[in-house]
């Protein structure tokens, strides 16, 4: 799967969300790539998120750069960080924020937690108990979190990147298929070639990039390209592939649970995404299918007889994608 992105067409004008999302995409992504290194295409997706109003899991082993891109995404964007270490110890209140009695006033007053920011780093979620998990659902779907029966609303932007480690897995509570499903994707860095680790060298050798890097775009402006992110156009045809799409998840052999009407929505607002990136008004089945396993993968669950013959997530996804016929008009 690549997802370069492509030059708008000659008909598109100033005003059409093609012409208007793709240099500013283009920008943020190059701005965030001074960074990190060798990985575009996950950055791409990130973007993606962010565009769409989505949330990214990311699963890799530690040292590969997932904490680093959450920062430098926040400073892109001119963004409030906020890092919480997910632990069995973690309470929810540690998470939301919680209401302090204020002697002076004679009230209580809200003391917001960490949650309360642009870009969450969720990191290590599945070190948490489902109780401290399950705090996240009502922040990723509806942006307001409610502590003490009164309601919270979150900032915009609002992306959470969550990150667990595939490796150890002792003493981790991992995440239940409700919660997954709030992710609009999930991917992993994976190790870099020979030439992008060299380059990480040089790179901070002397220091870390991160800190003369400039922000290229503001939250008003992002909020405006998610709002042309959805008059992104998607023919009857199109919309109808997308559809069939998921529901080849339902129909697959070697699948136990398919991708859910939600996951039909939330692919259809990332191939809208990724169409504007891509300087298009329009959305084509490439878009669809090369955003298939990203945002499919993590929504399904592998049959016992699957995993038995070695099959997974992505290679299922892909095999439901190659059952769907494309449409040529």
């Amino acid at each position: 799967m690549t997802l370069m992105l492509k030059t708008a067409s000659e008909t598109d004008h100033m005003q059409s969300p093609g012409a208007e999302v793709q240099p500013r995409a283009r920008e943020l992504i190059d701005a965030v790539e001074r960074v990190i290194v060798g990985k575009r295409d996950t950055v791409t997706l990130v973007v993606v998120a962010l565009l769409c109003e989505g949330h990214v899991a990311l699963e890799d082993i530690p040292g590969m750069g997932k904490t680093l891109l959450a920062r430098t995404m926040a400073r892109c964007i001119d963004g409030d960080f906020r890092r919480i270490q997910f632990t069995p110890d973690l309470l929810p209140s540690d998470v939301t924020g919680l209401n302090i009695y204020d002697q002076q006033r004679g009230e209580f007053r809200f003391r917001p937690g960490p949650l309360l920011g642009n870009i969450i780093l969720a990191d290590e979620i599945n070190r948490a108990t489902p109780r401290t998990q399950s705090c996240l659902l009502e922040a990723m779907e509806e942006r307001q979190i409610t502590v003490d029966d009164r309601s919270h609303p979150l900032p915009r932007p609002f992306l959470v990147i969550a990150t667990q480690n595939p490796i150890e897995q002792e003493g981790t509570f991992p995440l239940p298929e409700a919660q997954l499903d709030r992710f609009l994707i999930t991917l992993s860095h994976g190790y870099p070639s020979e030439d992008e680790e060299e380059e990480i060298v040089m790179r901070f050798e002397q220091s870390s990039p991160l800190e003369s890097l400039a922000p290229v775009i503001d939250g008003p402006e992002l909020i405006r390209l998610q709002t042309l992110c959805r008059r992104v156009k998607v023919e009857a045809s199109v919309r109808r592939y997308i559809v069939r799409l998921v529901r080849a998840t339902r129909e697959l052999p070697g699948i136990h649970l398919g991708a859910s009407p939600r996951a039909t929505q939330r692919l259809y607002a990332a191939a809208q995404a990724l169409a504007a990136i891509r300087g298009r008004d329009y959305v084509v089945p490439d878009d669809a299918k090369d955003l298939a396993v990203p945002v499919l993968a993590h929504r399904i669950v592998v049959g016992a007889e699957a995993r038995l013959k070695g099959e997974n997530r992505k290679s299922l996804i892909e095999a439901a994608v190659k059952r769907v016929e494309v449409p040529v008009d």
